[in-house]
């Protein structure tokens, strides 16, 4: 049967089965290829005017533009190919499993042609969402371009994996923006060679690229010329209408937090309160996103009286604040607002990200100061206390990066911007979070959708630079918080004196936070401490509802010496792993007792939550605050 009978269209409908003979070729298709060539010279046109305006605003709004090779890599690969070129039993092996591939590549592509038998010569990792087009892999010619690229990106990625005589961390760097290149010369990012285009290219007549062309001029003139990728609708949702909508009160506020007190949805609560400290490198509305998802709601209703920390989104008169800074003026600020607004001078607390980096340390520095017991217990999500195995971010912390972001930094007054760490995580999964919207974006000419995460996760945050450069430099660089060589305050922090009891998640599939990472930083505490492990990554493996019925937990009441052997002996449970936190925390939560409106204590209501500073966009726009509460 024909490709034609097999889908009922024409030829003509599907680029990809497009007549070879131009005498085939009708009228409509002759206009059709007209229009499109009409549409590609006016986007052409277009470019050039539009490229010069942006280009002219970037020099005047924004004169710091990313240096060429920011990461300081130039260095390192001419080291590694050098030492690649320098075993040329390793490069001949290499090519002959390469030439071995196209010839397995052709012979299957012929066959497939001849008789219908389908072969691959290569196969895509699993989960490898470029290819869920069924051009990929119905299609013969756009399957052999597929394989061919497979092909080329595990050949110059076998080469860097193979090379001896390399030290581990440059290697991996290599390996790390190697991968991340030939990602980019997918045939799937270029117009030419995704069907999806193509098919889009002659349905729409070309304008889908003209369409593509004003969606990249605007994101670069949004980034005052540098690129700003729209990953949602960024007037889809409002902070405090569409999502952070739990109900609350702003009961205390500094120059560096608002704390937020959650209303009751138990007519009892439990006595000890729960204090969450969120990282300041986010928005805390990642806790609150919708009523169907949110884990502040959802503890609301399990009788927990909930306190939240709302970082300040700094501005440059907050470039000199220290980490110290944000442990007094944030955690035990908040602290002491909490006994003051309910009488409770112990809280059990949460960290999550590098908001638990700082909770390990103030636990540290409690006990070393002789006020352990302001905190009952502390829970830590994808948090690292040791930073020996951080994975690909530690790749980047060297001098010369160093210098770029401190550079980066004093030309934005001091602080760092949000589009910065934005760029930095995007990097770490680039297929999902730049490719695949420069895809939709630029070349199909769509708008993205309206997505609550990639809301929370585009809504950036800067940093202030003494903050920054300090948190690289002495966990990232030195690790001295897990070594004990960390002072705060004149104080010696030492993780091993610390009995308060722990409850510790780390994700399976964290890239920001590897699982073996937070384990080993678990084996830095003197008391008891539970490690669990959730299905997921460093967002959906903590965020992850109970009515969802999703992904899987371990959990293993041991610490043994490594995390493979803490697996080994691990017991996996079906979905949500925050029952069990539950369980954990009730016991250390005291009896119940009646609950606490926000404002009923000696701290007043000052406005309705979600506050004022989560509405601080880095962009320089401010959304209007609610009115404060009567």
């Amino acid at each position: 049967m024909s490709s034609q009978e097999k889908t009922g269209k024409s030829g003509t409908d599907n680029p990809s089965e497009h007549a070879d003979n131009w005498a085939d070729l009708t009228e409509k298709d002759l206009e059709t290829l007209d229009q499109v060539s009409r549409n590609l010279m006016q986007a052409s046109l277009k470019s050039q005017k539009l490229m010069s305006d942006v280009m002219a605003k970037a020099l005047e709004g924004d004169p710091v533009m990313p240096q060429a090779d920011p990461f300081h890599s130039a260095p390192e690969f001419g080291e590694v190919w050098t030492h690649i070129m320098s075993q040329p039993e390793l490069v001949m092996q290499a090519q002959a499993d390469l030439m071995k591939g196209y010839l397995d590549l052709w012979t299957n592509t012929t066959k497939r042609v001849v008789t219908g038998a389908e072969e691959a010569a290569i196969k895509p990792e699993p989960g490898d969402k470029r290819w869920r087009s069924k051009d990929w892999s119905e299609n013969p010619v756009f399957d052999a371009i597929k394989q061919s690229y497979l092909l080329n990106q595990n050949f110059m990625m076998g080469l860097v994996h193979g090379v001896d005589g390399i030290d581990d961390r440059t290697k991996r760097k290599v390996e790390f923006l190697t991968k991340q290149m030939t990602d980019a010369l997918a045939p799937t990012n270029f117009a030419l060679t995704n069907p999806d285009v193509l098919r889009e290219t002659m349905q729409s007549k070309g304008e889908n690229l003209t369409r593509g062309l004003k969606n990249l001029m605007a994101d670069l003139e949004k980034g005052r010329g540098r690129l700003a990728l729209t990953q949602t609708d960024m007037d889809g949702f409002k902070v405090g209408e569409d999502i952070a909508t739990t109900p609350g009160k702003i009961v205390f506020q500094n120059e560096i937090i608002e704390l937020i007190q959650y209303a009751p949805t138990t007519e009892t609560v439990k006595k000890r309160p729960l204090l969450i400290a969120p990282p300041w490198i986010n928005k805390f509305y990642i806790l609150d996103l919708r009523e169907k998802n949110s884990m502040i709601r959802w503890l609301t209703k399990q009788g927990f009286t909930v306190f939240l920390i709302s970082w300040v989104n700094p501005g440059p008169e907050l470039k000199d604040k220290t980490f110290e800074d944000y442990m007094h003026q944030g955690l035990f600020a908040a602290m002491d607002a909490i006994e003051e607004a309910t009488g409770e001078s112990s809280v059990n607390t949460v960290g999550y990200c590098v908001g638990g980096t700082m909770l390990a340390s103030s636990l540290a520095y409690l006990e070393a100061t002789g006020k352990s017991e302001r905190i009952a217990s502390a829970t830590f999500f994808a948090a690292q206390t040791d930073f020996e195995l951080a994975g690909d971010l530690l790749l980047f912390i060297d001098d010369e990066w160093m210098k770029e972001i401190e550079r980066l930094m004093d030309s934005q007054g001091g602080v760092l911007d949000g589009r910065t760490m934005a760029d930095t995580f995007n990097l770490l999964r680039s297929n999902d979070l730049v490719w695949s919207f420069t895809i939709n974006n630029y070349l199909l000419g769509r708008q993205p959708q309206a997505f609550d995460l990639l809301f929370w996760n585009a809504d950036q945050t800067r940093m202030p630079k003494a903050l920054h450069l300090w948190y690289l430099e002495n966990m990232y660089r030195e690790n001295r918080l897990s070594k004990g060589e960390l002072t705060l305050g004149n104080v010696q922090l030492d993780l091993s004196k610390v009995k308060t009891p722990i409850y510790m998640q780390a994700s399976r599939d964290d890239h920001i936070a590897p699982y073996a990472s937070v384990y080993k930083g678990a084996k830095r505490f003197g008391g008891p401490v539970r490690f669990m492990m959730a299905g997921s990554g460093h967002i959906a493996g903590v965020i992850n509802h109970p009515d969802a019925n999703k992904y899987q937990h371990w959990i293993n009441e041991d610490l043994p010496e490594t995390v493979e052997q803490w697996y080994s002996g691990a017991e996996e449970h079906p979905g949500s792993w925050w029952l069990n936190w539950r369980d954990w925390l009730y016991e250390r939560s005291g009896e119940d007792v009646p609950a606490r409106e926000p404002g009923d204590g000696k701290l007043k209501a000052l406005r309705d939550a979600p506050g004022e500073y989560v509405l601080v966009r880095s962009d320089a726009k401010r959304e209007k605050a609610k009115e404060p509460a009567e």
